[in-house]
């Protein structure tokens, strides 16, 4: 459809800085472009663990305890397969990210819906994981931040969490790919909670923090023993991550710390004008504290997520994600991106604006 404003994509607007950029065609230049060990460049490896070190007081043996995979999507996908067989149950929170229930279906596994709510700020608390507890439970995946809802846990909730988990063989997936994007606090990993590093895998990457989306890198640190297993899916799957990505990332972790505190700066500007233009047009908004993504309610125009997406699309050509996209709990929301221009926010607003205003005649 010709002449869509759409805010429906976590595709960062900013380009790629440009010394990453450069670095990656150096090496190209360099004819650095044969395969690399499956668990990825070993400089590549160092720095991220230095970076992790640095920035989330996070420590990881660079040898042993991580592995570079392509996108933190497949990283989330070796580790349901690793630790997921027939039956096994999978607890996610929602709304969250799409890929997490298919995959915990294409490994045999029973994807196990624990809604969260707004009035907890969308946050995981422990009387629901709790509630949510079989003895076939095998994962918990913490999305946080969250996409689509922009919750953050932080550390009083995550140490809750932990005392629930304390008891149990239960393993976490912390797939923290927003860990950059928090406003008003640094993230916190649950791998940084007392006992539970031992028992995590967290995934993170390159997409979201350095604007590389096409570059397809990502990675995941946790116990060895666990990363042996993710590795030996990785390496037959995949074999390694894109070997120019790798060299791109090297620079990136190493030396652009300014560039995501500079962007991050932006989307901040960015959610507050969000915020404000729906809370202002009659849409009640969550402020969300993490990612770049608003979850705005429409409960108000008695129409379903489905309903209010596709008739906005239809009458005002904005595209934006129905809340049951993302878990049956997003039924009453909907997803709306701000990794745009002010430009396009500021025009998707107006037309949203329009459409609330011809339902009400």
């Amino acid at each position: 459809m010709e002449g869509v404003i759409s805010l429906g994509v976590g595709e960062p607007d900013f380009k790629t800085p440009w010394a990453i950029r450069e670095a990656g065609i150096r090496s190209l230049e360099q004819s650095k472009t044969w395969y690399t060990a499956n668990a990825g460049l070993q400089e590549l490896k160092s720095e991220i663990c230095r970076y992790l070190e640095r920035r989330f007081h996070l420590s990881y043996d660079d040898r042993r305890e991580i592995m570079i995979t392509v996108g933190g999507s497949e990283a989330i996908d070796a580790c349901i397969r690793a630790f997921v067989e027939e039956g096994d149950e999978v607890l996610i929170p929602e709304p969250s990210f799409v890929a997490y229930h298919p995959i915990t279906v294409l490994a045999g596994g029973v994807p196990v819906a624990i809604p969260t709510k707004q009035e907890d700020h969308f946050r995981l608390t422990p009387e629901d994981l709790k509630a949510h507890i079989t003895e076939k439970t095998k994962l918990l995946v913490l999305p946080y931040p969250n996409n689509p809802t922009g919750g953050v846990m932080r550390r009083e909730h995550l140490e809750a969490i932990a005392e629930v988990l304390r008891d149990t063989d239960i393993m976490v997936l912390s797939d923290e790919i927003y860990a950059e994007l928090t406003y008003g606090s640094r993230h916190v990993s649950i791998a940084n909670i007392e006992g539970m590093k031992e028992r995590t895998v967290v995934v993170n990457g390159f997409s979201k923090t350095y604007a590389m989306t096409g570059w397809r890198l990502g990675y995941a640190v946790g116990p060895a023993p666990v990363m042996e297993q993710m590795l030996k899916i990785h390496q037959y799957a995949i074999m390694c991550a894109p070997t120019t990505s790798q060299y791109a990332a090297v620079e990136a972790a190493r030396n652009c710390d300014d560039a995501i505190a500079s962007m991050a700066d932006e989307y901040d500007m960015r959610r507050r004008l969000i915020v404000d233009g729906f809370n202002r047009i009659g849409l009640p908004c969550f402020e969300p504290e993490g990612a770049f993504y608003v979850f705005p309610s429409i409960q108000s125009t008695g129409m379903t997520s489905e309903e209010f997406c596709e008739s906005l699309l239809y009458h005002e050509k904005v595209a934006v994600v129905p809340g049951t996209a993302f878990g049956e709990s997003g039924e009453g929301f909907f997803r709306a991106s701000y990794c745009y221009s002010v430009n396009h926010i500021v025009e998707a607003l107006r037309r949203i604006e329009h459409f609330l205003q011809g339902l009400q005649k």
